[in-house]
């Protein structure tokens, strides 16, 4: 016999964190949503040009800290550079604005970015402990790829700042996260409105492969040019396709390793994507079944 409603929220309360660590939980994800909000809020006003002043005093702010190291960024600036004014020739003159502004979202977003993201960390302590039903190892994983693009590239590397894929991977990213958390905030005072249970479960169908797109993208920016010491990797043919560093070419072993720990990412990101899409393709049918919106949703059994 199907279970009532009734049973099932009786059920889920019985199942449930104690009721201090469920309204911690609560004001966790509500507060998320809101540093989420806050970095969408930003990336859609500059993306929109509603923030000259604030972009330039951003800019202003990036560029004090440059000059001291500016001669080891110059090549790359230079390239950066007209790739930049290449890639703007192929856009339609009405889309050159919004590719400017978006080559220009890191100086405005970069630093809130990260410092929202890194509060994720407390995510893995809640799997950890019981508070929460996500598996240890998958939440892990979620948590240090996205650390990983925060700190261990846009972070370090000055060519992915004036990339026009960083503001797609975090206007992806905000968007996610602020139905995520918020879904999770309604889950946990035992309300699911529809439509956010709708969005929940239906936006990763372009949001997905948009954000990993983007991550996937940023990290093949970062990646050093294939050494002119090995002829068929410096050929324009090879290049694009296998950027990598070479231990052997360099004394800069840490560096090295750290080339080709970015080069593996890029190669596993798509499988990675691929994974993670059509588990969401399977989640979204045993949550709503296939149904259109505001069609009844099946139980949800995690």
């Amino acid at each position: 016999m199907a279970q009532t409603t009734n049973s099932i929220a009786r059920s889920d309360k019985k199942r449930g964190p104690p009721t201090l660590i469920k309204y911690y939980l609560v004001v966790y994800n509500v507060l998320s949503a809101v540093g989420w909000s806050y970095v969408l809020a930003l990336t859609v006003a500059h993306l929109a040009g509603l923030d000259v002043a604030a972009t330039a005093v951003h800019q202003s702010r990036v560029a004090s800290y440059i000059p001291a190291s500016v001669s080891q960024y110059l090549p790359i600036v230079s390239r950066l550079a007209g790739s930049t004014h290449h890639y703007e020739k192929q856009l339609p003159a009405a889309l050159v604005p919004l590719f400017r502004r978006a080559c220009s979202t890191y100086a405005v977003v970069g630093l809130q970015t990260s410092f929202v993201q890194s509060f994720a960390l407390l995510e893995v302590l809640h799997s950890l402990l019981g508070w929460v039903r996500s598996p240890l190892g998958t939440t892990m994983a979620q948590v240090a790829s996205r650390l990983y693009l925060v700190w261990g590239v846009t972070a370090l590397f000055p060519e992915t700042h004036t990339h026009p894929l960083y503001a797609s991977m975090v206007l992806s990213w905000s968007l996610t996260e602020v139905v995520r958390y918020v879904f999770y905030a309604c889950s946990l005072l035992g309300r699911e409105p529809r439509a956010l249970l709708w969005l929940r479960y239906t936006l990763f169908y372009v949001l997905y492969p948009s954000g990993a797109g983007s991550e996937a993208g940023l990290i093949y920016a970062s990646l050093p040019s294939p050494p002119p010491s090995i002829p068929l990797l410096s050929s324009e043919w090879y290049g694009w396709a296998l950027p990598l560093s070479w231990p052997f070419a360099t004394p800069r072993w840490t560096q090295a390793l750290h080339d080709d720990l970015r080069c593996v990412l890029f190669l596993i990101w798509w499988p990675g994507l691929y994974i993670m899409y059509t588990h969401m393709m399977k989640q979204r049918r045993k949550v709503l079944g296939g149904r259109t919106l505001g069609a009844k949703p099946k139980t949800r059994t995690e």
